[in-house]
């Protein structure tokens, strides 16, 4: 099935839409053609785009597509647009195409014929190693990053006893994998008031290298440079404080959101203490964020999710482009919480919690689509890929659930995985991370295939 996608309403029928066009009027003298090429692929979709010149619109198009046995089907669809994204479902993993387009209409004016392969699908064949920490009070998780198989880490709050078997206050809340073991360790910070710094827990943490490591307290951003640890922000200005962080993103040192509760997002620019709070617009706690670069339009897409977990039904999709929030549909996803969210820019989109829900246009008028709504009974947290061929999720009673580009796995039966609640992951290549709590200890677990 062939679909077209832009930012401009084109043609909405044939079960066709539109995400990505220019509809400027054609180049004169500049000769007419029709043009083919690949944009992105899965192991099911190929991402197609198609732009023409000097050719009157609308216009009806042929899309014809040839597999690797000559079969030929044929998508009449109506062009609406010089610049236009044709999305191509329903194909086989790792399979050869040939497409070209034909203006029927228009002299039989013809595209470049274009050949194109999806992806093959990733293996479920994970292997787990799974640990966890605390000897007194709760212990927990909440976040990790991988650099590489060698190099992860993890930020939370682990209770541990002192050298005399005494309960320590202060907890350990940094986890450190360099391929052998964990080392635990105590990243200490200034709270508001104080001139001392203590260890309290962490909530977030961004990587951007071995020695780029960024994490953030309910209100202290700091960095460790290879050497050690820097405070460069501190977003709690006066109390009572509500906007505790839940989560980081950013594209590089000099751009990093952190978001929070009460619909907290402060922006830090890269320069010690400078930082700026975003007015969003909500007073829902924010869970996740995530952004990519579209190339397309030439800037960072970065959506955010919010809700009022355990309280309410409401939650809201945002959408954050130079520093003004924008409020997206959230049309055919049930009341009830979504705590999650990862994407691939202007193709395709996924947010989780109370179910786990997709679109190919997050713009677009189409509404979200329920996602295998047997697939699980349990909450999901959290939503990170590599690829649309390796996407992981997770989420309460030990949930965690493989998509390999073409069918999913779920990992629930591991051995120590029932008793566990998975709050985030993070996926690189072949390696899975997740963590969490379950039964008052922090719980870790690393998979491999």
């Amino acid at each position: 099935m062939v679909r077209l996608f832009g930012y401009f309403c084109c043609a909405l029928f044939l079960l066709i839409t539109s995400l990505s066009c220019d509809s400027s009027e054609p180049l004169v003298n500049s000769g007419t053609n029709l043009t083919l090429a690949l944009e992105d692929s899965s192991s099911t979709e190929l991402w197609l785009r198609l732009t023409s010149s000097n050719i009157p619109l609308p216009i009806s198009i042929s899309l014809n597509q040839t597999d690797s046995q000559n079969n030929t089907v044929a998508q009449n669809i109506s062009l609406c647009c010089n610049d236009t994204l044709l999305y191509v479902d329903s194909l086989l993993p790792k399979q050869t195409y040939k497409f070209k387009a034909v203006a029927t209409n228009y002299q039989l004016q013809a595209s470049n014929e274009l050949t194109a392969a999806t992806m093959d699908t990733t293996s479920h064949n994970f292997t787990w190693q799974s640990w966890t920490f605390g000897e007194h009070s709760s212990s927990v998780l909440y976040d990790v990053a991988i650099i590489d198989e060698n190099n992860i880490w993890a930020v939370g709050e682990i209770y541990m006893n002192d050298s005399l078997g005494n309960p320590d206050p202060f907890p350990y809340n940094l986890a450190y994998w360099n391929g052998i073991q964990w080392e635990l360790l105590k990243v200490a910070y200034h709270d508001f008031g104080t001139t001392q710094k203590f260890p309290g827990k962490l909530k977030s943490i961004q990587v951007f290298g071995s020695d780029s490591i960024y994490v953030c307290s309910s209100a202290n951003l700091l960095k460790w440079d290879g050497i050690e640890w820097k405070e460069l922000a501190f977003f709690m200005t006066s109390i009572p404080f509500t906007g505790q962080v839940n989560k980081m993103w950013g594209t590089d040192e000099k751009n990093i959101y952190c978001v929070g509760n009460a619909g907290a997002i402060f922006h830090y620019s890269g320069v010690s203490g400078g930082w700026q709070k975003i007015e969003s617009g909500t007073d829902l706690d924010i869970y996740d964020i995530w952004g990519e670069y579209n190339s397309k339009a030439s800037e960072n897409e970065i959506l955010i999710v919010a809700a009022e977990q355990y309280r309410g039904p409401r939650r809201k999709i945002l959408k954050l482009l130079n520093s003004v929030i924008e409020e997206l549909s959230t049309e055919n996803i049930p009341d009830g919480s979504l705590n999650g969210i990862w994407f691939k820019s202007g193709r395709k989109y996924f947010v989780v919690g109370n179910g786990i829900y997709t679109k190919q246009a997050v713009e677009n008028s189409n509404e979200w689509i329920t996602l295998h709504p047997d697939l699980t009974p349990y909450y999901i947290y959290a939503i990170r890929g590599s690829s649309f061929n390796n996407i992981f999720l997770c989420g309460s009673f030990g949930e965690s659930l493989h998509f390999n580009g073409s069918s999913w796995q779920t990992f629930r039966n591991t051995p120590g995985f029932y008793e566990v609640e998975f709050l985030n992951t993070d996926v690189k290549g072949n390696i899975v991370v997740a963590v969490g709590y379950g039964n008052s200890k922090a719980f870790i677990t690393i998979g491999k295939n």
